[in-house]
């Protein structure tokens, strides 16, 4: 299963934010789930956790472990509303000459700018946030324009707080939680 992404500095990041943030009450989603690393730690201390991948080896990794896991791009087929929604998604800037074969590359893969995805995803994650309760959190990345992806979340409807930042060699991280603007 050597197609599906190794947890890393990103994944832990996001990982601590949610623990920080997941309530008993909640209806988690975790989207781009990977190994699920996330999800396993979250199903003891939330209400439900609903994991989603593209890749269908890491839905099938997670449903092993007893986790409900289902293979979706982003939203498409997700119709429920959840309180907390979390995604660490692809946000490399790649070129053409810079594509992985196979199901890894989509874990990687963030298109020219490194926001592809992402802007995908802030288009879409409003309408499945519940009202009163529902926020996300967003893991990005420096290389991929940190600004640009607030503005759009902005753009899209979406309050946003930095929560988490870490800095690395090459990158900052930064953790947004995004909630509805009332």
């Amino acid at each position: 299963m050597e197609d599906v992404y190794e947890p890393a500095e990103d994944t832990l990041l996001l990982l601590r934010v949610a623990l920080e943030e997941v309530d008993t009450f909640d209806r988690v989603l975790e989207m781009g789930c990977g190994r699920g690393m996330i999800s396993k730690r979250l199903v003891p201390l939330a209400k439900s956790v609903l994991a989603t991948d593209i890749n269908p080896s890491a839905a099938k990794i997670l449903r092993r472990a007893g986790i409900d896991a289902v293979q979706a791009d982003l939203f498409c087929g997700i119709r429920s509303k959840f309180d907390l929604v979390l995604f660490n998604p692809p946000y490399l800037p790649t070129g053409e000459g810079e594509v992985l074969k196979g199901w890894l590359n989509f874990a990687f893969d963030g298109g020219k700018n490194g926001r592809d995805t992402i802007n995908r995803f802030l288009e879409m994650v409003g309408d499945h946030l519940e009202a009163e309760r529902g926020r996300a959190l967003l893991l990005i990345s420096s290389l991929s324009g940190s600004w640009q992806v607030i503005e759009k979340a902005r753009e899209e409807g979406l309050s946003v707080e930095v929560v988490a930042r870490e800095k690395h060699f090459f990158e900052e991280l930064l953790v947004l939680r995004l909630t509805l603007r009332p």
